[in-house]
C-alpha cells in the first residue's frame, strides 16, 4: 500500500503551520542534520499541531501542559529555577506565540494549584516545581501533565551538534587515543549519531500520539515515516549496538534515558560512540552500503510518484 496519501495529508497540514516550525539558530541545527542525514523526513519531522488549539477548546490546560514541558526541559538540563521571561522565550520557539500576560496568568495558576512555587531574588521571580517530576511513569499519564516537545528537541540539538561537528570530535578522539582510521571513524561516528537523533525524533512523536491535545492520526503517520527512516539505517546492525547505544541515548531520563546535563557525561557518551564506531566497523560498513541503496531506490520511487 502506498504511503503517498498519508504523507501528502501531513505535508498539507504542515504547510498550514509554517509559523510554528522551528526557526531559531539552535533548532536549525536539527534541521541541518535532517537535511543531510534523512532528507526524506525533512518536510515533516518537526510537525506540531494541537487539536484543542485549533478548535479553541481546553486551551487553558493546553497552555499549562506546554509551560510545564518548558520547565521540564530546563529541569532536565540541571536548571530548576525559571523566570517568566525564560518561559516566554521558549514558548515561542516551539509553539504559536502567546502574550506574556497569558504566560504569567498560567504560571500563577500553576502556583495556586501547588504544581509550582515562587521564589524571589530581589526583583526577579523564579518558578520551581513543587515536587520533582515522576520517573518510570507510563508516557500516557506523563503527557497528561507535561508537553515533551521541548525536552526531546533539546536532546536532538545536543546530538545534532555531535553530528555536524563530527570531524572536530573525531580529531580530538584520535589525538587522545592514538588509534583508528580518521575517515572511517568519522563516517561511522556520524552514522551512529544520526541514528540517535532519528530515534529521538521518533520517541518524541510516539509521546505526541498519546497527548490528549494532539491530532493522533497525523502523529501516527509521522511516527511511521520516521520509523521507516530508522529501519532503513539500522535493520542489519547487531541488537547489542542498538539496545545499549541508540535506545539509551535517544530517550529522556524520565523514561529511563541517560542524563546528559554534565560535561563528564558528554565525554563518556562521545567515548562510547567512538568505541562502537570502531568495534562494529564491519557491521556499519555493510549497514551504510545497504542504507545507501535503499535511499536511492526510495528517491526513485518518490520521483515516479510525484510525476503521477
Amino acid at each position: 500500500m502506498s504511503e503517498k496519501p498519508e504523507i501528502e495529508k501531513l505535508e498539507i497540514e504542515a504547510a498550514k503551520l509554517e509559523g510554528v516550525k522551528v526557526k531559531d539558530n539552535e533548532l536549525l541545527l536539527v534541521d541541518e542534520f535532517v537535511q543531510d542525514y534523512a532528507p526524506e523526513i525533512a518536510h515533516i519531522y518537526d510537525f506540531r499541531e494541537d487539536e484543542s488549539e485549533e478548535q479553541q477548546i481546553k486551551t487553558g490546560r493546553l497552555h499549562e501542559n506546554r509551560i510545564l514541558g518548558i520547565i521540564l526541559k530546563f529541569y532536565l538540563a540541571g536548571k530548576k529555577k525559571i523566570t517568566t521571561t525564560e518561559v516566554e522565550q521558549e514558548y515561542k520557539r516551539y509553539y504559536k506565540e502567546i502574550a506574556r500576560s497569558t504566560i504569567s496568568t498560567y504560571l500563577n495558576m500553576l502556583k495556586k494549584e501547588s504544581t509550582l512555587y515562587k521564589e524571589r531574588d530581589g526583583r526577579v521571580v523564579y518558578y520551581i516545581f513543587y515536587e520533582d517530576p515522576p520517573k518510570n511513569i507510563k508516557p500516557f499519564w506523563f503527557t497528561r501533565i507535561f508537553c515533551i516537545v521541548p525536552a526531546y528537541f533539546d536532546r536532538a540539538i545536543y546530538f545534532s551538534k555531535f553530528y555536524l561537528e563530527s570531524e572536530l570530535y573525531t580529531q580530538e578522539y584520535i589525538k587522545r587515543t592514538s588509534n583508528g582510521n580518521k575517515q572511517l571513524l568519522n563516517k561511522n561516528f556520524k552514522f551512529l549519531t544520526g541514528l540517535i537523533v532519528l530515534n529521538i525524533l521518533k520517541n518524541r512523536s510516539s509521546k505526541c500520539v498519546l497527548c490528549q491535545f494532539s491530532k493522533r492520526e497525523i502523529y501516527n503517520t509521522l511516527q511511521e515515516v520516521i520509523s521507516v527512516a530508522i529501519k532503513d539505517r539500522s535493520d542489519v546492525l547487531p541488537e547489542e549496538l542498538l539496545d545499549i547505544l541508540i535506545h539509551e541515548y535517544s530517550e529522556i531520563p524520565i523514561f529511563n534515558g541517560i542524563n546528559i546535563e554534565c560535561q563528564e557525561t558528554e565525554k563518556l557518551i562521545l567515548e562510547k560512540i567512538f568505541k562502537f564506531a570502531d568495534n562494529y566497523k564491519k557491521d556499519l560498513e555493510f549497514q551504510i552500503m545497504v542504507s545507501s541503496r535503499r535511499q536511492d531506490i526510495r528517491l526513485q520511487q518518490k520521483e515516479i510518484m510525484e510525476q503521477e
